[in-house]
């Protein structure tokens, strides 16, 4: 599998900041070792493992790291599988919640009636 030139570019920036900032994990960021290839392949791994359709994106970074500070983690198999990278929606107050799709409606339970607030007499009321 290869990744796409937009999750290529994520994470290798990803990498490239936390090693300029981190000099533990550039270190481990400039074992001859490792590659961003085989830390592609990684990810994708351990994303099958789990089962799941969708992450956050500091979870994958987590991976990422997770394969470079892991001398444990060898040349992992390719995966054949598609990466979509997306940015998430920025909310606005005049935007409205998107539709939840009909295939995806969780079956409402039943909610007991709240029984009315007791009325609050005020000075007005007196």
């Amino acid at each position: 599998m290869k990744a796409s030139e937009k999750f290529k570019t994520v994470i290798e920036n990803y990498l490239t900041e936390t090693a300029q900032s981190d000099t533990v994990f550039a270190q481990n960021f400039s074992k001859a070792s490792k590659n961003l290839e085989n830390c592609f392949n990684y990810i994708f791994a351990e994303v099958k493992k789990t089962g799941l359709c969708a992450f956050d994106n500091q979870e994958i970074f987590d991976m990422a790291v997770k394969y470079y500070a892991d001398d444990s983690i060898g040349q992992p198999e390719p995966i054949k599988c598609r990466v979509v990278v997306s940015q998430p929606e920025k909310a606005d107050l005049f935007s409205s919640a998107s539709e939840v799709p009909q295939n995806n409606i969780v079956p409402k339970t039943q909610v007991p009636a709240l029984k009315p607030a007791p009325k609050t007499l005020t000075l007005f009321d007196l």
